[in-house]
């Protein structure tokens, strides 16, 4: 897997935004078989930062429901990346 297949895209929510602030900690929804050091190593290359800590966590698809059509979502994981103290925590509009 290249960088661009372990990190899918970055999540911008209100919790992911506020450890980023407080916690120098970054949210990113990767692939769904990718390991906690192919994330490390991807971000290190991708955002030119050191990785002090990386903890994933999966999530199962939930019921969606359009009148009487039903369907699944994707599972999927989200990675919660700390970095090392004094490292830049990078903007997501830069890259």
């Amino acid at each position: 897997m290249n960088l661009h297949e372990v990190i899918r895209r970055p999540l911008v929510t209100e919790k992911g935004v506020a450890k980023k602030d407080d916690e120098r900690t970054l949210c990113f929804e990767v692939a769904p078989d990718a390991n906690k050091t192919q994330v490390k190593s991807a971000v290190e290359k991708l955002f030119k930062v050191k990785v002090e800590e990386v903890r994933t966590a999966n999530f199962e698809g939930k019921l969606r429901r359009r009148g009487r059509f039903t369907g699944y979502r994707s599972d999927w994981k989200k990675a919660y990346v700390r970095l090392k103290p004094g490292e830049k925590v990078p903007d997501f509009a830069e890259i």
